[in-house]
């Protein structure tokens, strides 16, 4: 039996490698990171290992040489020299007034000046910064180490309050600025976030920084590459193989179709998330770890806002320059999803530079579609699961009308105030719910001009449903029939149905439907 303690939750560099916890050694890519260069950005979604990289660097910049025994730093560096660190965390706050902000550059700020002194005539956030920095220099005979994780939370928090994002990127904006100012007095600083804002936010004066979150070179810094479960894990995926009662090759699929396949860059390697995967081997069990521990609200309220086809989220298109830059005022909620770790690349056009994106792995696709249903119909969320159950079991026993009748009740009572939201929420519904049901079930799904063709398969039936919106369930069989929809399974031995279905604008739910077997 494996002897490993998995670092779950763990973020402390120090105490991870004085307790004796299970790590994967990222610190050659460290040591290359310090000697090649001086400012860096990393946005990486939640969960990691963010801060326990923040960590590690401040213990390597503390010369903390017996934590790294047995680690390539141990080999690789050969002076471990102590510098003055300044380590600013925002991550303990939730950031709903303007002040909470403050309070947390207050607290740091003091306790930085308590060690480096403070002068009376700095009275802003920025210049207290700068001063201390400059101190720090002077009182150590070492340079500074700026260590910022999770820099961005603040702006994240208030996104949909555009007062509030304002008062605190006219706070944040000034105070990294310190970082270009006081270049001679400082070693290295690393940010650290989900997101990256552009244009007119924090970062438009940081142009010194290195954005290393797109670049091949550091893709394994954070989060677990296939070859590091295999040099790290080998005994443990037999251990969980065998805990499951499946092949070794088998657990491997199924651990890579779960976690794997976060792309942070075209032709790169798939990167697992970190806190799935060691929760998946410390329990021998597949669930939703990583989902479970935040919830996307702010997302689908962003998706809700700017009536997003929901559609289009599982190929999605854009270039470099929208996925690397949240405008704060922009109205596309891709490039946050995206950087928040739901969307992740799948694909490159390098002629056009076009990225094509997905959903990284089933955890995330699961959970976040699962997530939509309640913001987008009345079922509630404890209902939601029941209600797809029950969905899937009516498909499956072949009782259209009880599913048909379950479908409307997704309608129920929902408001629009124009037509294109109406046409565009009714795709949406359906995408949601035939989403759901295609965990369980085949489902092939397209969408073109108010209209809806649905194919369903499950072992004994085959459905083809045609959606119309404002026409007739008549029109919409007879369509299945003109365009020879059937023709592909003519000689299928499951028994198909073909169902015709109308949209009324003026009820907002399906009106009636029609069916020919």
């Amino acid at each position: 039996m494996s002897d490993k303690i998995y670092p779950i939750g763990i973020q402390n560099f120090e105490s991870l490698r004085q307790d004796g916890y299970f790590y994967i050694d990222k610190t050659a890519l460290i040591y290359q990171m310090v000697k090649t260069g001086r400012y860096y950005f990393l946005s990486r979604p939640r969960r990691f290992g963010k801060s326990l990289l923040i960590s590690t660097l401040g213990a390597y910049f503390q010369g903390k040489k017996e934590l790294f025994t047995g680690l390539a730093m141990e080999s690789l560096e050969k002076d471990w020299i102590k510098y003055p660190i300044l380590h600013l965390d925002l991550n303990i706050e939730k950031y709903d007034v303007p002040e909470s902000l403050d309070n947390i550059l207050e607290k740091s700020l003091t306790e930085w000046e308590k060690l480096y002194g403070a002068e009376p005539s700095e009275r802003s956030f920025s210049l207290r910064f700068a001063g201390i920095i400059q101190r720090a220099r002077e009182k150590t005979g070492q340079r500074v180490v700026i260590l910022v994780d999770e820099y961005d939370k603040p702006m994240l928090q208030a996104i949909g309050n555009e007062e509030l994002q304002r008062q605190f990127r006219n706070t944040l904006k000034p105070f990294y600025g310190a970082l270009k100012t006081m270049d001679g007095y400082i070693k290295f600083a690393l940010l650290t976030g989900v997101t990256k804002f552009g244009k007119v936010s924090v970062f438009s004066d940081l142009n010194n920084l290195d954005d290393i979150s797109m670049w091949n070179k550091y893709i394994e810094i954070c989060g677990v590459s296939e070859r590091e479960i295999h040099e790290n894990l080998e005994a443990e995926l037999h251990e969980f193989a065998e805990a499951r009662g499946v092949t070794y090759e088998e657990l491997c699929a199924e651990l890579k179709a779960c976690y794997d396949g976060y792309h942070f860059t075209h032709n790169s390697i798939g990167m697992y998330n970190p806190f799935s995967l060691l929760n998946a081997f410390k329990r021998k069990e597949f669930g939703s770890y990583w989902f479970e521990t935040g919830t996307p609200t702010y997302l689908v309220k962003l998706l809700k806002k700017h009536n997003y086809d929901l559609e289009r989220m599982a190929h999605e298109e854009t270039d470099a320059q929208v996925l690397n830059s949240i405008d704060s005022e922009s109205t596309n909620p891709i490039p946050v999803i995206y950087q928040s770790g739901y969307l992740t690349i799948k694909g490159y056009d390098e002629r056009f530079g076009m990225y094509r994106l997905g959903f990284p792995n089933r955890e995330v696709e699961e959970g976040f579609i699962r997530f939509l249903l309640p913001y987008y119909t009345k079922i509630s969320k404890v209902e939601s699961p029941f209600e797809i159950q029950k969905f899937v079991r009516e498909v499956e026993s072949g009782d259209y009308d009880s599913f048909l009748h379950r479908l409307q009740c997704f309608f129920a009572d929902t408001t629009y105030e124009v037509v294109r939201e109406q046409e565009l929420h009714y795709e949406n519904v359906l995408f949601i719910v035939f989403k759901l049901v295609g965990f369980y079930t085949q489902v092939e799904y397209k969408t073109s001009n108010g209209r809806v063709d649905l194919v369903l398969k499950t072992d004994k039936f085959i459905y083809i449903m045609e959606f119309k919106l404002e026409g007739t369930a008549e029109e919409a069989l007879q369509q299945i029939n003109d365009k020879q929809y059937a023709l592909p399974f003519e000689m299928d031995g499951r028994k198909l149905f073909k169902i015709g279905i109308n949209f009324s604008a003026k009820t907002r739910n399906i009106e009636r439907w029609v069916v020919e077997y």
